[in-house]
């Protein structure tokens, strides 16, 4: 872990930071100017997410951690994450577009990456859209049907 990302850590346990902009600007001002697409890797590196804080707003936080060599995320807590934030999914072609609630995306992205599936070729998280990029429309749509068998909560 670098000085930036120990930063955020820092940051978010501080104050409330719902979105990128707000921790660009707060690290920024903390020493550390940096580009949209870093702070989204560091996201994801630090396994951070998006829950609503005492006054209902979204923020960063950090996810509860097993305490085992890897300091993985525990997979009830994945499979939560998915069921709670993945609002619809869909395909075209072999392209699907997973819909999440605001902010959500890049984390639930990070998730279905971590699954390693073999027909995935690439993933694109906006803030509350997904794009799976998949070999074929065959596999598209059986993704789309296991996706959201095991995490729609609608």
């Amino acid at each position: 872990m670098n000085a930036r990302q120990k930063t955020i850590l820092k940051l978010i346990r501080t104050r409330a930071i719902g979105n990128q902009q707000e921790l660009q600007n707060a690290l920024t001002e903390s020493g550390f100017p940096v580009a949209q697409a870093t702070i989204s890797r560091d996201i994801r590196m630090l396994g951070l997410i998006k829950k609503a804080d005492d006054s209902h707003q979204y923020c960063y936080h950090e996810a509860e951690r097993e305490n085992n060599a890897n300091n993985n995320i525990p997979e009830s807590y994945q499979q939560e994450l998915l069921a709670d934030n993945v609002l619809r999914i869909d395909y075209a072609g072999n392209i699907l577009a997973v819909k999440c609630n605001a902010g959500t995306a890049q984390a639930v992205c990070a998730r279905i990456d971590s699954m390693h599936l073999s027909h995935v070729v690439g993933t694109l998280a906006g803030d509350d859209t997904i794009f799976v990029l998949v070999r074929t429309a065959e596999q598209a749509q059986a993704l789309a049907s296991e996706l959201s068998e095991k995490f729609q909560n609608r």
